[in-house]
């Protein structure tokens, strides 16, 4: 059981208090409202991608693209939430059809991902942010095969290519600077832990080098969101 993996609350993570600005999602970070890194995402995605997926929209129909999404999005809300139960001892049921379908991805998430390399966890569900920038929750922190990290987890439909997922990537490094900003630690390390509702289980890692060419990433995407929205005054020099 993942309750026996050692916790280490060693730092004080801000309550996740979230709204909508303008129909994007932010969060109240002690008194101030910050972009989520969704939302940072979202709104800095590039032509090809966005192409993409109006591609993909008008191929199945609005109707079905919308069912499609809905479907993954409550799966994966269902996966988070046994997942966390299984981190913190507490646990969580679903019996519903799709809480079942849930249930066995998070089993195999956590059989799979956690089980033996979770060595410390700092917290589980978290909100970070990094001061006057951006804020966003993660799944869990702390010691992953020896490695300071942030892991999330990921539901999909279907397998993913290493090469479709970069933003999932740049979401960790994302996480990973702002728990290094506010906490003084050393995280180079990202771990996307992915299972399809068929029960197909994938483990992407970035590390090191890599991960610091995504905090570079991640740097440029904020300087473009904030020069292309109201917030002109902190682009990045």
């Amino acid at each position: 059981m993942i309750n026996k993996i050692k916790w280490n609350k060693q730092f004080e993570y801000p309550p996740s208090v979230r709204s909508l600005i303008d129909n994007q999602r932010h969060y109240d970070i002690y008194g101030t409202k910050l972009p989520s890194v969704t939302t940072i995402l979202s709104a800095t995605q590039s032509a090809e991608k966005k192409a993409s997926l109006l591609k993909w929209k008008q191929k199945v129909g609005d109707n079905k693209a919308d069912k499609i999404r809905d479907d993954a999005a409550a799966r994966g809300t269902i996966m988070h939430r046994i997942i966390e139960g299984f981190v913190t001892g507490d646990g969580h049921a679903d019996l519903s059809d799709m809480g079942q379908v849930a249930g066995l991805m998070a089993q195999t998430v956590f059989d799979r991902g956690l089980r033996g390399s979770m060595d410390e966890i700092w917290g589980s569900e978290i909100t970070l942010y990094y001061p006057g920038l951006y804020a966003g929750a993660t799944d869990l922190c702390g010691i992953y095969e020896g490695r300071e990290s942030i892991i999330d987890f990921k539901q999909s439909n279907k397998p993913k290519k290493r090469e479709w997922i970069d933003d999932y990537f740049t979401q960790l490094a994302a996480y990973a600077m702002a728990h290094n900003y506010v906490y003084d630690t050393k995280i180079q390390s990202g771990i996307i832990l992915m299972c399809t509702k068929d029960n197909f289980f994938q483990k992407f890692v970035i590390k090191d080098k890599e991960f610091q060419q995504y905090m570079w990433k991640w740097l440029r995407r904020v300087d473009e969101y904030f020069c292309d929205t109201n917030y002109s005054k902190k682009c990045l020099d």
